[in-house]
């Protein structure tokens, strides 16, 4: 929500402590993909990434394709499936096979992205709404979106914040995603938009960015996606979804690092998620997120290991129980394949 419709200001948030963990976290895993160099995928693990991009970021406005017909749609060949679903795919491959054409900061870009990514789905794709609207939650409004006249000014705003701010990039392109969801500029296409800006704001930054399916995490907690949303929408300002945001990239990244070598030693898992986990406190279940192949048993006997060897002080018992850091580690990197 931009404050001002009168003068450029920049979004309301707040920068927390949490937020500021988060962003040195992820910069350093940024740091260990390239030191392993995994910023650089194989074509194979390229379009394995993108399919999964282009699902999740369907699959929460409700497209049926499997990654198997997204992927047989990206060789060209014959799907059967819902015709819409299956334009929505084909837009979104052209819009992604594309990403590096577009400038974040221009709106020229911004409504070129949404015409392509919409073309045939809506009417008048690649323009803002002429019209009000707003998003129910059952049969109750749950947020109505600043009026159609108001919107090129917004997005114009929008767009010189982006451009001008100092603040990190991580947080910037968190903020944007947000205020493209607040805005609600377009009819339709408004989730898909804001998380492919997101996309491709850090792209310019990071490139790994452009093939790291961070959409994924977010499918996964698809609901905590829109009560943060619902959250931040009444408390006036993106704080949170920021965190949100930062927590999905930051396991993202976890996730690029530890799924390339599965073989991975007790110390290697332990090491490498004390040297990377943001908050001096966590959970079994917290350390099972970044490690999803695991057992929960396998994660016991990880953390009586970090415990044994005074890496982590067990506080509580049972379901309550937790652990507190007492050092950091220093990474054991997984191989790259």
């Amino acid at each position: 929500m931009i404050v001002s419709y009168d003068s450029i200001m920049r979004p309301p948030y707040q920068i927390t402590n949490s937020i500021m963990k988060l962003v040195a976290s992820i910069s350093e895993k940024i740091g260990e993909v390239k030191a392993t160099h995994l910023d650089k995928p194989s074509p194979e693990l390229r379009k394995r990434n993108r399919v999964k991009t282009i699902k999740a970021s369907l699959e929460i406005e409700g497209n049926s394709l499997s990654e198997d017909q997204i992927t047989a749609i990206i060789e060209e060949k014959r799907v059967i499936g819902p015709q819409k679903d299956i334009k929505e795919v084909v837009n979104a491959i052209r819009v992604y096979d594309n990403l590096g054409a577009f400038v974040p900061g221009r709106k020229s870009s911004f409504l070129a992205a949404h015409k392509m990514l919409m073309e045939g789905l809506v009417d008048r794709p690649g323009e803002l709404r002429r019209k009000p609207v707003g998003i129910f939650k059952g049969s109750k409004v749950a947020h109505v979106a600043p009026p159609a006249d108001k919107l090129d000014h917004l997005i114009n705003e929008l767009l010189a914040y982006l451009t001008d701010s100092e603040d990190h990039v991580l947080i910037k392109s968190s903020v944007v995603h947000y205020e493209i969801e607040f805005i609600h500029p377009f009819l339709d296409g408004n989730g898909r938009m804001g998380r492919l800006w997101q996309t491709l704001i850090l792209s310019k930054e990071y490139p790994l960015f452009e093939f790291l399916p961070f959409e994924t995490i977010i499918k996964e907690r698809q609901q905590e996606y829109y009560d943060v949303l619902e959250t931040c929408d009444k408390s006036g300002e993106s704080t949170e979804f920021i965190a949100f945001m930062l927590r999905a990239i930051h396991d993202a990244l976890n996730n690029l690092l530890t799924q390339q070598s599965p073989s991975l030693t007790v110390e290697q898992r332990v090491s490498f998620f004390l040297s990377t986990h943001p908050e001096e406190t966590f959970t079994r279940k917290d350390y099972m997120r970044m490690y999803k192949e695991i057992s929960p048993a396998t994660a016991s006997r990880d953390l009586r290991f970090a415990v044994d060897n005074r890496l982590v002080e067990r506080i509580g018992d049972k379901r309550n129980t937790k652990y507190k850091m007492i050092k950091k580690t220093k990474p054991i990197l997984p191989m790259s394949p």
